[in-house]
Parts: structure tokens; sequence; C-alpha cells
């Protein structure tokens, strides 16, 4: 839902400036916010986004943001949305030329949105995909339209985005498996059984977090410190996730250890172990996005730990981005802290990576 339009003016002490020398004026604040937004900038009030003011008054449409679903995670109810909305008005965007959807798990629903989104005027969308499949066909139809496409989260793999924003998603699965390792020892598990599950196999993140776990954990397995019970196909339905643990857990019920690749997937399987006995801090298993359903595990000791990901910051930086493009000027270097390999296009998207940390009861890390 769009909310009253909001102020365009720029701040009183640079009005005057405005007013005497018109677009040079604006020129000089948009070097300015050029030369001061950065990924390491953002913060929890938000405080950059008013930096940003002078750009958005150059630019012009729209920008739509659009989420995937409501079930892989709580994050795009609890978070995400609230995070781009609060982005999109601090960067002074009128609250009729922007907006925040969710496509509720359809492909249909995302690309139909993408669609309305640009028919509305939308120069810009922020679109976080369901899978590839549905992001290459939107980006495809926005290239046609000439809109720019922002990747928010997932890499779409074949895709034509100008940017991608995401947290650096090796180094979240690292996260994961440190985590395990750490948890297994502080928990006394004698003889670790690890069943190390998978997130969906559409979703390029999900094999980065994979890429960065195995890294950790295949070493105890292969020198047989650790026995590995199983590694199942792979999924962001909870439902599904617990289908694939409770087949595994049937044919090996000695399985003590779990590395799950977010607390969603992990909550049914908590659920699960509680009614068959299991006690706290016995049976650790991993988790990502710190959910509220994933903090109360971790607080109760039926999780030991949570990849946290600091949404504020990842949608702040969309919304500069968004800013930049709307306004057709390029994001300044030290906002694009890196580059993705899109392995389908073979192309080294730039990239905003943000940090991930490590939350237990006791502490957090992120080195």
């Amino acid at each position: 839902m769009r909310r009253p339009r909001a102020s365009r003016m720029l701040a009183a002490a640079s009005a005057s400036v405005v007013v005497a020398t018109g677009i040079a004026g604006l020129a000089v604040q948009g070097a300015s916010a050029q030369s001061t937004v950065s990924a390491s900038t953002f913060n929890r009030n938000f405080t950059t986004m008013k930096l940003l003011k002078p750009i958005t008054a150059k630019g012009k449409g729209g920008i739509g943001a659009i989420l995937p679903d409501t079930v892989s995670s709580t994050r795009y109810v609890e978070f995400d949305a609230p995070y781009l909305t609060k982005a999109l008005q601090l960067a002074g965007m009128p609250s009729s030329e922007f907006s925040v959807v969710n496509a509720h798990g359809s492909d249909a629903t995302e690309f139909a949105d993408a669609q309305a989104d640009i028919t509305r005027g939308d120069t810009v969308l922020i679109m976080d995909p369901l899978d590839a499949g549905v992001g290459a066909k939107i980006e495809s139809y926005a290239k046609a339209h000439g809109v720019k496409v922002i990747d928010y989260d997932r890499l779409t793999l074949g895709g034509s985005r100008a940017y991608y924003d995401s947290f650096n998603n090796v180094r979240v699965g690292t996260l994961l498996g440190q985590g395990l390792v750490s948890c297994i020892a502080a928990w006394h598990v004698k003889s670790p059984d690890v069943l190390v599950m998978h997130g969906a196999v559409t979703d390029n993140n999900a094999t980065l977090f994979a890429d960065g776990y195995n890294a950790v954990l295949d070493p105890y397995f292969a020198s047989h410190k650790w026995k590995l019970a199983g590694r199942p196909a792979g999924t962001w339905t909870p439902t599904v996730a617990l289908s694939e643990f409770e087949g595994y857990f049937t044919k090996d019920p000695n399985i003590n250890a779990i590395l799950m690749p977010n607390d969603e997937n992990g909550a049914p399987v908590i659920a699960y172990l509680k009614s068959k006995g299991v006690k706290p801090d016995t049976l650790p298993i991993t988790g990502q996005d710190a959910t509220l359903t994933g903090l109360g595990n971790v607080l109760t000791g039926y999780q030991c730990g949570t990849v946290y990901k600091p949404i504020y910051l990842e949608a702040q930086a969309a919304v500069a981005l968004a800013v930049y493009l709307r306004a057709g000027m390029k994001p300044p270097a030290a906002l694009v802290n890196g580059t993705t390999e899109d392995t389908v296009e073979h192309v080294a998207v730039p990239s905003v990576l943000l940090t991930p940390e490590w939350v237990t009861t006791k502490s957090a890390w992120n080195s």
C-alpha cells in the first residue's frame, strides 16, 4: 500500500544554494552523496538514506520492490518489507512512486507484479527472484522496456540485472559450518553422526551456502572423526525439510547433529525431535536468518545458533543502488564493493556484499 507523498525539499542549510544555482547546486550535492555513500556507511538509524535525497530529486519514474514469499523465511515480512519501505521514504522517494510487494511463492504473481510496476512507470526494480527462471524472465521483460533491475538477496543465474545486493553467502555457509563444529564441541556430542541439509537447488544462495559449510565439514567426514548420515536433496519449504529429515532419521536414529541451512526449515524438525523426547543442549542444529522462531529455539537450547544477516543494511544498499540508477548515475565504487559470478552467463556481476554474523546465546562473531 502506497503512503502519502513524502517531502522532496532539501535541507534548509542547502536550500539557498539550490535556489541560487539550480541544477548546478543539485549536482554539487549529488557529488557529495557520491563521495559519502558506501557499503560501510549504512546503520541502524538509516542516516545515510538522507544523503541520497539530492540524487532522488534528480531521478525519474518509480521504484518497485518485489519480495518472493512468506514461507521460505519469515524475514521477508518481519524485516525486508518494512526496512525497504523505511529506506525509500528516508531517501526522499515520494510514496506515490514506490511499492513493496510480495509474490507469495508464485512465479506467475512475481512476473505479474513486475509487469504492473513497469506499466505504472517504475524505472528500477528491486527483485528477489523465487527462482532463476522467473528472475531471468522478469529481467528480460524489464530490459525490453528500458527498466533497470537489482537482484536482491538472490542472484538470478542467466539474468541481465544491473547490480546484485546481498551478503557474502559463501561466508554465511562458512559460519554455519564453523558454528556446527563449535556446537558439537560445546554440547559434548560423542561420535557425531551428522545430517547435512541443503536449501532449494533452484536458489543460487543455497549453492553458495553449501560451498561454505561443506568446505568446513568435509575434512571431518574424510578423517572419519564424524559420520555423514546423508545429504538430502534440499528445499526451502519447511514441511518438505521435515519429510526429508524424517526419512533419514528413520533409517539412522543415531543422528545427533544437523547442519540446517535456515531457521524456518529447522523449526518443524525441532518440534519433531521434542516430540521424541530430545532434551535441550543435546542435539545441535544450526540455522540462518535470525528469525523470531529461530531465536526462540536458540534461547531454549534446541537450536545451537543462527546466522544473523542485518537486513536493514541490505535494504538500504538496495535502495541506494536504485536511487542512483533511477537518476541515470553510476553508483559510487565504495558502495559496489565486490563482484559475484553468474555461472550461466559467465559474467562478474557488480555487487554489494555485506557481512553476516554467527549468533548463539553466548557470542556473536563475523571474523
